[in-house]
């Protein structure tokens, strides 16, 4: 297992002036498992992204570096290029057609024709399919995997678990394969489906087939991987043969990085040992971010983070709260239940919400600054409206008084309260929708993602804001972020979302080694070593 396949050398890359890879190097063998780790936003997608030659690269002035296979240097400028140069991709989320069968998926876009008497006079292009040889290659593709599918039944229907193996037999059909990526592959299959799916992937590679294992389950990396590359901040932090690293290693090198916003305690801290917002058995149909049951309390005058990686649910529980995504289980707000799915009565009931999207759900971007700032007051609780007997008008005055007091107090840096939203850069578009949530005077505020895609300043001003509204005003606050050390710089504790449920709750001062490991759905462990 000596002879390079894959090497990525000097990797960098930057999107608009942010370096987001820096000079990354790789290697992957022939019949490696070779695990790639990191957090969210660690460099791992634009790795993979360059090495398939995904349009979103070139579109941006291409990356510095080269790509390597079997010892040439290759230019990747297509996925379709990627394919033949034999690197395949088995993807988190399905790509399959339910409506088709199973050999109808593995063999789409190479389907094997056979000629018939109306294209032996009208052309190719009226040729039949060849079912009898098509079958028999998805079968052997199937059989490599060691999985008892029928060739010929349709996909629709079909347990989740062999819908995954059918998409990793798409790839290994296709002729001269010599690299599989795969993407978080068992993110969505049950304990038992994802030990199949290990074992084929070790069959794969015994095969001679390169394996780049993305994963954040760092027990499945132990137990497959030959070897683990960990990224952090788009720099090459270690590669490491699994046999001298342990899960906790891992972990730690993972997050393992100087808090860049200090803590600081708070001399007014006001903590209650009352508990202000509790949630019981939440459930959220969330696409992508789904909650399974999730209990969790909160108390009055705190500050809890809620975090985790990526489509594992934290970003859920507040969209599930405030009605965004459908929601069932019961949550309960100053011992008032609030009504599941109806957003409206939940902010009347004195919660606020900054969403994650502030393009597509936080800001009115063609509207000036002023109506962002007092549009939810105006609908929810019919602030800064003039009332004529059965007609309402908008109370302009008021609404542009209001502005420029949140305009001055949150430091908007605007022309004026007439600039339109979409127009502000992203630190001052986040300071609009918390002056539009301020403006609502809740009691409890509920805050996701609140510092992503902002500058270092921007995000110190908006943290020290959010513990300026916690400290002066009491306010309850809920902080979802994939920043862990942002949720460890503000936060009294942390809750660690895994699979959709709570994996534990953590102080903000806990070890890296504990948070990397609960994130990583490892929930029993010492310090010194694997759980």
């Amino acid at each position: 297992m000596s002879e390079k396949l894959l090497e990525f050398k000097n990797i960098s890359k930057s999107f608009y002036g942010n370096q987001v890879l820096k000079d990354v190097s790789m290697t992957v063998k022939k019949g490696e498992v070779h695990a790639l780790i990191g957090e969210n936003g660690a460099g791992k997608s634009t790795l993979m992204n360059i090495l398939f030659g995904m349009s979103a690269i070139h579109e941006t002035g291409g990356f510095e570096g080269s790509v390597m296979i079997e010892g040439e240097e290759i230019k990747i400028k297509s996925p379709h290029e990627a394919m033949d140069h034999g690197i395949g991709m088995v993807h988190q989320e399905f790509m399959l057609i339910p409506g088709f069968t199973v050999t109808e998926n593995i063999k789409l876009n190479r389907e094997i024709t056979t000629d018939n008497a109306v294209s032996k006079v009208l052309g190719g292009r009226l040729k039949g399919l060849d079912y009898e040889k098509m079958n028999h290659d998805a079968s052997k593709a199937l059989n490599t995997l060691d999985m008892d599918i029928e060739s010929y039944a349709q996909v629709a229907g079909l347990p989740v678990g062999h819908m995954q193996f059918i998409e990793i037999a798409r790839e290994i059909d296709k002729e001269g394969i010599k690299i599989l990526v795969f993407d978080e592959p068992t993110a969505v299959l049950a304990d038992a489906e994802a030990e199949n799916l290990l074992k084929a992937i070790r069959r794969l590679a015994d095969k001679g087939i390169g394996i780049i294992f993305i994963s954040h389950r760092l027990d499945e990396i132990v137990s497959v991987a030959d070897t683990v590359t960990i990224l952090r901040d788009g720099q090459h932090i270690a590669t490491k043969p699994i046999s001298e690293t342990s899960a906790a290693d891992i972990a730690n090198m993972m997050i393992g990085r100087a808090v860049t916003i200090d803590r600081e305690e708070g001399a007014d801290r006001q903590i209650s040992d009352e508990v202000s917002l509790k949630i019981e058995n939440l459930h959220v149909n969330m696409p992508g971010e789904r909650v399974k049951g999730v209990d969790l309390e909160v108390r009055k005058g705190e500050i809890l983070g809620i975090g985790g990686l990526a489509g594992q649910g934290k970003l859920g529980i507040a969209n599930g709260i405030m009605g965004i995504y459908p929601a069932k289980g019961k949550v309960t707000f100053n011992g008032k239940e609030l009504p599941l799915n109806n957003a409206k009565q939940v902010l009347k009931d004195g919660v606020a919400f900054v969403s994650e999207d502030r393009k597509g759900i936080g800001l009115l971007l063609d509207e000036p600054i002023e109506l962002n700032i007092a549009f939810t007051a105006m609908q929810v609780e019919d602030k800064f409206l003039k009332n004529f007997g059965i007609i309402k008008m908008q109370d302009t005055k008021a609404i542009k008084e209001h502005a420029n007091k949140m305009i001055k107090d949150l430091d908007i840096r605007c022309t004026s309260s007439m600039q339109k939203a979409g127009s502000l850069s992203g630190g001052n578009q986040q300071k609009v929708c918390v002056a539009r949530a301020l403006t609502q005077e809740p009691q409890l505020l509920l805050v996701s993602e609140p510092t992503r895609g902002i500058d270092i300043g921007a995000k110190k001003l908006i943290l020290d804001l959010l513990k300026q509204l916690n400290e002066e005003m009491g306010m309850t606050i809920v902080m979802t972020s994939s920043e862990l050390a942002e949720l460890r710089s503000i936060c009294d504790r942390i809750a660690i979302i895994c699979d959709g449920t709570v994996a534990g709750i953590l102080s903000p001062t806990d070890s890296d080694t504990k948070f990397g490991l609960m994130m990583s759905g490892v929930t029993e462990f010492s310090e010194g070593g694997n759980e």
